[in-house]
């Protein structure tokens, strides 16, 4: 039988945690909680209430090293990435256990992920499916080195479940915003690197064909007033990133001539 093991990042996740722990602890041999010792909140006596779960404060190193950092820790050969504002369905939980007992085809797989955005199932927006590959074989596998969107490079092919991971993204408007602003900032950061100078039609087209195609050709408006926000919210998004990049390469080119 295959042994999995999980690796979960979390900072002042004590609302999410124990959800998230629960949700793997029928088809998960390994849970691997790497807690960032910088939170402030209860998320590790939560985690330690667990007697089961492996626990260790760690230096945030970034989103990709840090999760990179877990890999390196865990005894399992398999393992699945989950957030901490992530857990499995318990459709999920049965089709890992049959993997288990199975013999791999592929050397990582990808799931439907499903978000909860402001109280309500997003399923239009390009958000549903939104597939994301999450369990995988980590003698074939690395984190990329992105600042933010963290993705995995696979050196092998890669294979489908059919059932869900549930995302409980972002339960309030302020909590979206104190994600925007970091994840904005990590993203320019990123891209700075890239471009040599931004566009008026960075600033303006960009973000109106992300509403267009969220809202209009992914049919964000069958997901009525949520569909209407998140479309907005994505759009400034777009924007306040290249804004952002804007203003790094403006003040590093005032610091070069000054």
């Amino acid at each position: 039988m295959i042994k999995i093991s999980s690796i979960v990042i979390a900072k002042n996740e004590e609302h999410n945690i124990k959800r998230c722990i629960e949700s793997q602890l029928n088809c998960i041999d390994e849970i691997f909680i790497l807690i960032d010792d910088s939170t402030t909140d209860s998320t590790e006596a939560v985690v330690k209430s667990f007697p089961s779960v492996r626990y260790e404060k760690v230096k945030w190193k970034g989103y990709s090293k840090t999760k990179q950092y877990g890999l390196e820790r865990v005894s399992n050969s398999w393992v699945f990435w989950l957030d901490a504002d992530e857990e499995l369905t318990d459709a999920l939980n049965n089709e890992i256990l049959r993997f288990k007992n199975s013999k791999p085809s592929f050397e990582a797989y990808s799931m439907p992920r499903k978000a909860y955005f402001l109280g309500k199932w997003i399923k239009h927006c390009g958000w549903y499916p939104g597939r994301v590959i999450r369990l995988f074989n980590k003698n074939s596998s690395k984190f990329s080195d992105s600042e933010v969107h963290e993705k995995l490079d696979i050196n092998g092919g890669v294979g489908k479940f059919i059932s869900d991971i549930n995302h409980y993204t972002d339960p309030s408007i302020e909590h979206y915003y104190d994600k925007f602003n970091r994840y904005t900032t990590l993203a320019a950061k990123e891209n700075s690197k890239k471009k040599n100078k931004v566009k008026l039609s960075d600033l303006l087209i960009r973000p109106l064909f992300i509403f267009i195609k969220m809202y209009f050709i992914r049919l964000g408006f069958l997901d009525g007033r949520h569909g209407f926000i998140l479309s907005i919210f994505s759009a400034n998004y777009v924007f306040t990133k290249y804004a952002k990049i804007w203003e790094s390469l403006t003040n590093h080119k005032h610091n070069i001539h000054t």
